[in-house]
This record gives C-alpha cells, structure tokens and sequence, in this order.
C-alpha cells in the first residue's frame, strides 16, 4: 500500500527564540490549542468550580517558560487547524497518532529555537499520547513525565464491562469538559471500515440491551451517529478486542526505553491499575507516585510541576539534582498521611487475606458456621432508574479498629450471587468510616455480571483478571461466584475508624465521593428491574481479600 499523504499539523510555541535555543516540552492531543492557552489567562479551578474544564490539561505555560523549556502545544491530525483525517481510536487515517508524534517530535527538535532535546508533558489523554510517542522511538525524546494517563483503553471506558460515561464528556463537550476540537474530519472506524450490514447489526445488538434501552443518550447515538462519531465508536465496542488494543498503551510500555515518571491520585482506582501495570512494563529508568485523595486535579493543570522539572532537569538538562537517589516508588498512605516507599508496587510485603461477609451487616474475619437456612441471604430489589431515583445499597462493616490496620495493594471481592435476570451490574465501593460517622472513599469494584468471566492463568489470589471479550448471560435464579476486582489503594485504618463495604447494581446519584467529581463521571444504569440475593453461608463464603501489610 503506498504511503498516507502528508498532512500539516498546528502548533502554538511559547518561548521560543533562536537567540536562546532551549529544550521543548510537547504536548498534544484533539482538544484545541487555544483550549489550552487559556491557562494564560484562568487561575487554576478545582472541583466544583463552574469554570473547571476538564480538557485545560497542557500545563502551566508561564511556568514552563520560566523554567527555560519552549512549551510546544499541537493539535492531532483530523482535530483543531491540523489537516488530515481522525478515524477511530489512537488511529488516524491509516497512521498510528504514536507516528505522528514521532515525526511532531523531530521536528520540533530541528526547530532554532530547540535545542535538540524534548520531553513531552500533560495529563490525560496528553498523558496517554506520551506513551504511544515513546513507543516510536523518536531520537530526539529524552524523558516522559506522566500524570494520570489512561493506558488500558478498554478499562477506561467500561470499568468490569459496565460502561462509564466520562469519555463522552471528554470527546463531546459534557459536564465541564470542552471536548474535542471536532472537525468534519473526525470519523467513526466503525461506519469508514464496516459495511452497512454490519453496522446495522452492531446498532441492533446494542439497541437490544435493556441498559442501552433505557438510556436516551445512547439510543440516540446510535441512530444519529453523526457528529457524535468517537462516542459511537465506544458505545459499539462494548467488549475488549482489537479496536481497544491495536494502540493499547499498555501493550507498547515495553517499548519505550527513555525515562518515564508516572503519577497518578487516588481516588479513581481504574485508572491507578492502568498506571502500575504500565509501570511495571517500562524497561528504562522509571519513578512511580501514587498521590493523595481526592481524584480531581485542578484546571488549567498545575499540580505535580515541581516533580516534573526535576526531573527534566536531570533527563533534559543534565542537572544532578538527586532525583534519582529517591525510591522509585512512593505511595501516599490515606489515614497516616505518609508515604510508603520501595522499589515496586505495593512498595511494602503485603499478605491478602479475608473478610466474611456476615450477618447483621459485619464484616469478620471468621467465616461463617451457618447453613442458608439459617444465615438468610441479604437482598436488595432495584427498580430501573426511569422509575425512581432511589439506589438500594447493601452495607457491611467492621468493628471499629483497636489498632491501626493498613493495606496497600489490589484485591478482590468473591459474592455468591443470585438474580432473576440475564444481567446486572455489581459495583461495590469501600469507605474508611472514622467516629462520628465521617467517611472517605478508599477504592472500588465494578463487574458486569455477564463479564464473570476469569482469566485462570493471570488471575492470582487478590489480583483477579477479567478478559472481558465475551458477555456469557446469566442463568437466573442460579447462585453463581463473582470475583470482583478491588482497585489498588492505599490506607491506614486509625484506632476507632471502620471499614465500610457497600454493594449496589447503580452508583448513588449524589454522595461525598461523586460530588468531587464531574457530572458525567459515573456509569450506566441497570434498564431493567433486578433482584438480588447475596448468600454468605457456610456453603456460599462472601469475602473481600485484602492487601494487609505484614511490616
């Protein structure tokens, strides 16, 4: 096949001067250049400022001038004043968006006013674009810094199979994000490369499904592609597959050989398991932080700057500055507030162990004795959320602490569960309750009863893996294992604080997590009515295995 033509793509420099060659930092994404000058302009907003703007996420461009880097800020091909053609996910046109920065990249390294060194910087999809560039090897790129990057495609958008509605706000302009910077050169891969007859199909398929059904957005989507073209794209891909992972992020870390930093916030624990799993991929150099809750950065981005400059003070600029001295990971530990540092994720020993699911709403760490008849299973009926706006939430806790108790680490959730449909969704959410009732959200779980299925030659004890590739619908009334994967985390429970487990087929509309969060920043609903029975007898052990440290 004969070569893409080329195309011209946009690209503001601020700092620039060919009296003063400096190195550059690059960023880019399909969000707009003149997005991101705003941050020029606007003082940093944190949630649940009206004026926050979840796309502003090129960084700090005075500070980076002042720093001594050109702050380079492009658009990607198809999106903004850049030509060609966006087509379909990290794939433009026939030409990898990796690719493409890599030619972005040299030229910005030939440029009089670069001294021949580039780093790359921005979070987000800024973030994930750093990977796909390094994976390309350009020469000229001497170090990543990455903060909150999205690096499992799939996981970004269906957390355990159960579509997440954030992507929509990032691609179209929702609920405080501006969106892309669409052109009528954004297209959908599957209406370019499919036939009719297959997108009627997949349209069909998913128009079928009682949750899509029930949820205007998507049914209009689908018949009214148009202008909602990247959305469509995800609403059709609903299992993992060659669309998600023909540029996967995570499948190319291994490839990159330049110094990378990656950072990331609890609070959002899908996107903290991306991160360490690209970090554990990495084969340069490579520093991993895991910073404190709450998940939301400011907007325009400024956090994390003073760890960036050093590092490309060293990488870029040659500054012995001792950065690489430090431990190469570090974790901020929620209840001490301190920071627990290693060599690796979890960065202290950990031993998984479990927690029953027990009577009266207790968590313990003895199993229990009883047969079902007499430990009745807990229940819960919800209604679909086009009938009311109540979310029944089943609730076990722990005694309060005597000890301080800290785990670090993924685990998983093991639920006998039994219900009279084909489908639901699980989504559990744990809390560390302190005295007096006031409590903070520590990490979650989400399955998509149909994805159960496990990957057995990956799945470990407290570290279950789902390929999610196929949706096998469940047989109602039939009690069947679900092992939900728990986020990674990490926190002390202090003397007096409980540990709180919650389990529901929907998120609560509003609660002390979701109101740090944007508007389109939770999943979609259960469309149908579904009853639920959780069995945790002898016969049937409901537990959480957790990452307990042992030192």
């Amino acid at each position: 096949m004969p070569d893409p033509p080329q195309v011209a793509l946009v690209a503001d420099a601020y700092g620039a001067s060919a009296d003063e060659p400096r190195p550059a930092l690059v960023a880019l994404s399909p969000y707009g250049k003149e997005l991101q000058a705003l941050a020029l302009t606007m003082p940093p907003q944190r949630r649940p400022s009206p004026m926050w703007d979840g796309c502003i996420e090129a960084g700090d461009i005075a500070r980076v001038v002042d720093e001594g880097y050109v702050h380079v800020i492009g658009d990607l091909r198809g999106s903004g004043g850049s030509e060609g053609e966006h087509i379909g996910n990290y794939n433009a046109g026939g030409v990898s968006l990796g690719q493409d920065a890599y030619d972005f990249i040299e030229w910005v390294a030939a440029q009089p006013w670069c001294d021949g060194n580039v780093g790359m910087i921005g979070i987000s999809y800024f973030g994930s674009m750093q990977l796909l560039a390094a994976a390309e090897r350009p020469p000229h790129l001497k170090a990543l810094f990455i903060s909150g990057g999205h690096f499992d495609f799939y996981e970004t958008t269906y957390h355990g199979g159960i579509m997440w509605f954030m992507p929509r706000a990032a691609r179209e302009g929702r609920g405080g994000d501006s969106g892309w910077a669409f052109t009528d050169r954004v297209k959908s891969r599957m209406l370019e490369t499919l036939s009719d007859e297959d997108v009627k199909a997949r349209v069909a398929a998913r128009l079928a499904d009682p949750d899509v059904q029930a949820w205007p957005n998507l049914v209009h989507t689908l018949h009214y592609p148009t202008n909602h073209e990247a959305w469509f794209d995800i609403i059709t891909n609903e299992l993992d597959g060659e669309w998600y992972e023909e540029r996967n992020p995570v499948n190319l870390a291994a490839q990159v050989e330049v110094p990378v930093w990656l950072q990331i916030d609890q609070g959002r624990g899908w996107t903290i398991d991306g991160t360490i799993e690209a970090f554990n991929q990495l084969g340069g150099p490579k520093k991993l932080t895991i910073g404190s809750y709450p998940p939301m950065q400011s907007r325009p981005w400024v956090e994390e700057h003073d760890k960036m400059f050093r590092w490309y003070d060293h990488w870029i600029k040659g500054i012995d500055n001792g950065v690489m001295d430090e431990p190469a990971v570090s974790v901020f530990v929620e209840g001490t507030r301190e920071y627990a540092t290693g060599d690796q994720f979890p960065p202290k020993p950990v031993e998984h162990k479990p927690l029953f699911l027990r009577t009266r709403g207790r968590l313990s760490s003895e199993p229990e004795t009883m047969d079902a008849t007499a430990a009745a299973p807990d229940g819960f009926y919800q209604a679909p959320l086009t009938v009311t706006d109540k979310v029944e939430v089943l609730r076990w806790a722990t005694p309060a602490f005597e000890e301080p108790v800290e785990m670090i680490g993924t685990g998983a959730a093991h639920l006998f569960v039994e219900i009279d449909q084909p489908d639901t969704n699980l989504i559990m959410r744990f809390w560390d309750e302190a005295p007096g009732g006031k409590r903070q959200l520590l990490t979650s779980a989400y399955l998509k009863a149909s994805h159960r299925e496990l990957d057995l030659e990956r799945t470990r004890e407290g570290d279950p893996i789902h390929p999610h590739t196929r949706a096998v619908p469940v047989e109602p009334g039939k009690i069947e294992e679900y092992v939900l994967r728990i986020y990674p985390f990490a926190a002390t429970l202090l003397p007096g604080h409980r540990l709180i487990a919650e389990l529901s087929n929907d998120e609560p509309l509003a609660d002390e997590h979701n109101a740090l969060l944007p508007p389109d920043a939770f999943h979609l609903p259960v469309g149908r009515p579904v009853t639920h029975k959780v069995y945790r007898d002898h016969a049937h052990p409901s537990r959480l295995v957790l990452p307990f440290t042992t030192k």
